[in-house]
């Protein structure tokens, strides 16, 4: 179990009959994206997805992919690249 200082939410559910409705909006929009043979399903923690100011989706990343790599993408959204 992890402790944290900062505030948390409690648990949803990401996947199945019971997802959440941020989860089912942000799978359909970009559900497959680099999440491999799982199709739009989330396989763990740390999924990761870009949303645009207008809440287009742009882009999904798979658990594996650090934070620090999409920071181009992000800037790009940003209109700073």
């Amino acid at each position: 179990m992890y402790t944290t200082a900062s505030s948390t939410s409690s648990a949803i559910r990401v996947n199945g009959p019971d997802t959440a409705p941020i989860y089912k909006f942000l799978k359909a929009s970009k559900g497959a994206g680099t999440c491999g043979f799982l199709g739009s399903r989330i396989k763990w923690n740390f999924t990761k997805f870009l949303v645009d100011k207008e809440g287009k989706v742009l882009r999904r990343y798979g658990t594996t992919t650090g934070p620090l790599s999409i920071e181009a993408d992000i800037k790009k959204a940003l209109g700073e690249a």
